[in-house]
């Protein structure tokens, strides 16, 4: 039996507290607000899964257990990530998976994580889920079996009204870290899927690794948020090229909420996900 800490009651604590249990795992989830403990209880897993899971304890960090643990999963907001993730590896897990993206772009302590990661024997991982999916899978095994790939062209076009329709304990961007690039929010945090997904594609199909980036990016502020967009164009060093677009809450809200992951090929086919 597989016992599994998470941190954080929010949408994706939620998630994998689901998928765990589906699995038969024993699920301990942690907050530093008894509102989300409450919230996740009486609101979020009835509503998704239909019921509330009793099998599954609810405690305040400050309460929680320690050690003992063979997944700790770090689902809080990604200015809280790393010092939970260290703090988790002094619990000697088997295992640790912390959510996208992995810290803010200041990278404080990120070089310490992985310097505690490579000594400690703990498997750490990163949750850019899109590259597991059937897609993603199919769109690799196709573009291998064509003899040139000129572009790698990944975009997520998609409006953060979406998101936060599917968390309606939220007001909008200034609630959470979504609203603020410096705190791992914006196209640059909340997207970075793109980039991830990018990587996936480049490497599966043998194009290398980035040699140059140049990049377009655009600062929102207003006396509530701080996002950013951006385009990334990259050289790599099988001579290709390959741009990333992360527009983030400036599409119109008529637009669809979709995400394209297309690959533009020699002689003008081209594969997506729509």
């Amino acid at each position: 039996m597989c016992n599994v800490k998470i941190f954080g009651a929010g949408s994706i604590g939620n998630h994998l507290a689901h998928a765990s249990r589906s699995l038969g795992w024993n699920v301990t989830i942690c907050d530093v607000d008894q509102a989300a403990l409450d919230r996740t209880k009486q609101t979020i897993y009835p509503t998704r899964y239909g019921k509330w899971d009793e099998a599954i304890k609810l405690s305040l960090v400050k309460n929680a257990p320690q050690g003992g643990f063979d997944l700790v999963v770090v689902g809080t907001p990604p200015d809280s990530h790393l010092p939970l993730a260290l703090a988790a590896l002094e619990e000697k897990p088997k295992a640790i998976l912390v959510e996208k993206p992995l810290c803010p772009p200041n990278l404080d302590q990120a070089q310490k994580l992985h310097n505690m990661v490579t000594e400690s024997g703990t498997l750490a991982f990163v949750g850019y889920d899109h590259v597991v999916g059937k897609a993603a899978q199919e769109t690799l095994q196709a573009g291998r079996q064509l003899s040139t790939i000129e572009t790698i062209d990944v975009e997520f076009r998609e409006h953060w009204g979406g998101i936060f329709a599917a968390h309606p304990w939220l007001q909008g961007p200034q609630d959470s870290y979504l609203g603020f690039w410096k705190r791992g929010g914006g196209a640059s945090g909340e997207h970075s899927h793109a980039i991830n997904l990018w990587q996936f594609l480049s490497g599966g199909l043998g194009k290398g690794r980035i040699t140059e980036v140049s990049a377009t990016l655009d600062y929102v502020q207003t006396d509530m948020v701080e996002y950013d967009t951006q385009n990334l164009r990259l050289d790599i060093s099988q001579g290709s090229t390959a741009s990333i677009g992360k527009p983030e809450g400036v599409i119109p809200n008529s637009a669809p909420f979709r995400k394209r992951v297309p690959m533009i090929l020699s002689g003008n086919y081209s594969i997506s996900r729509a």
